[in-house]
């Protein structure tokens, strides 16, 4: 069976959604928006149109705002519909390198020391002075953020989320490209999976999800561009401890050609990050109760960034939607 590949585009089909089309084990979907062409067509693509999304019985179909990243929901219900074991993401900008894949989701893996708190993980992989998108500012300079080889164990680990990293042009945040903005090729290292307790920023641009985690697919729609998968990103990681499911990275095994950006624009996008970051996940942490589910602990986590102010009220209505939604397309893993 062809595991499911989930894109949202815009734009005309390009030279990374091609590459990936091409890419015998995975199925590729592209959620389209109100801006993306009619026309749209790749052959062996399953293109998902703004006129197709309104027909759809999903209540998260109906309450996703238009003209957002976040649309990107619809091809992940799809994808579950199938059965699929795992579920694949990346953006349209991307292109491929040879051999693209996800390590194992269980095994025996480099592991970060636990309880670092935030870590830089682009240190890890590169001697450059850069960071992902959603890394605390406050932190940039802190020599506590890097993880130093001497301090790795090899330990059996159950990975429920991987980031592949991207070279040329990677996620970082808007600072380091009004400031920097050098490009980067990672260095070729084992996948680091990191610790409980250990935290560190990850996107949607080249992702995994095994089917044990797949609520933590929901990306919040009410929160700006450059936040949305942030925030997942953040709420997902003191979930996935919870259930002894962990976070891992790998080298690059995309090449990004960016899209063109308004920096100052994504400036102000990040804001949210900036200032919350280290707050969301100490309020998670400290709300999650033990014996509850995956679906259930989100809704909770999401309950407290209400309460204190990161996510409005309709969120939550939103969330409810999308955990109705999957309940009758997904049964996680026994």
């Amino acid at each position: 069976m062809r595991q499911p590949l989930v894109i949202t585009s815009v734009r005309p089909p390009t030279p990374g959604i091609n590459a990936f089309s091409r890419l015998k084990q995975w199925q590729v979907y592209v959620v389209g928006d109100k801006k993306t062409p009619k026309t749209w067509h790749i052959s062996g693509v399953r293109f998902l149109s703004s006129k197709q999304q309104r027909t759809m019985a999903w209540r998260t179909a109906r309450l996703l705002p238009w003209n957002h990243y976040s649309r990107k929901m619809i091809g992940y219900l799809c994808a579950m519909e199938t059965g699929a074991a795992v579920i694949a993401e990346t953006d349209d900008d991307n292109i491929p390198k040879p051999g693209w894949a996800f390590p194992r989701f269980s095994g025996v893996f480099d592991v970060s020391p636990p309880k670092k708190n935030f870590i830089n993980i682009y240190k890890y992989f590169s001697d450059q002075h850069l960071w992902p998108r959603g890394f605390p500012l406050n932190r940039i300079t802190d020599p506590d953020t890097v993880i130093q080889a001497a301090e790795l164990r090899r330990r059996e680990m159950r990975v429920g989320i991987w980031q592949g990293l991207a070279d040329n042009d990677p996620d970082v945040d808007a600072v380091y490209r009004l400031t920097c903005g050098a490009p980067c090729t990672f260095r070729k290292k084992k996948p680091l999976v990191l610790d409980r307790n250990t935290v560190s920023p990850f996107n949607s641009q080249n992702t995994a999800f095994s089917r044990a985690v797949f609520p933590l697919l929901y990306l919040p729609a009410f929160v700006t561009f450059r936040f949305t998968d942030i925030l997942r990103g953040l709420v997902a990681q003191p979930i996935l401890w919870r259930h002894d499911y962990f976070l891992g990275f790998t080298q690059a095994t995309v090449d990004q050609q960016r899209n063109e950006h308004d920096l100052m624009a994504d400036f102000a996008s990040e804001i949210p990050g900036y200032l919350h970051a280290e707050k969301i996940v100490e309020l998670i942490d400290a709300t999650l109760k033990s014996g509850c589910s995956i679906s259930d602990h989100l809704f909770c986590a999401y309950e407290a960034l209400q309460r204190s102010g990161i996510v409005e009220k309709k969120e939550l209505v939103l969330l409810d939607a999308w955990l109705a939604d999957i309940s009758t397309c997904y049964r996680p893993a026994p």
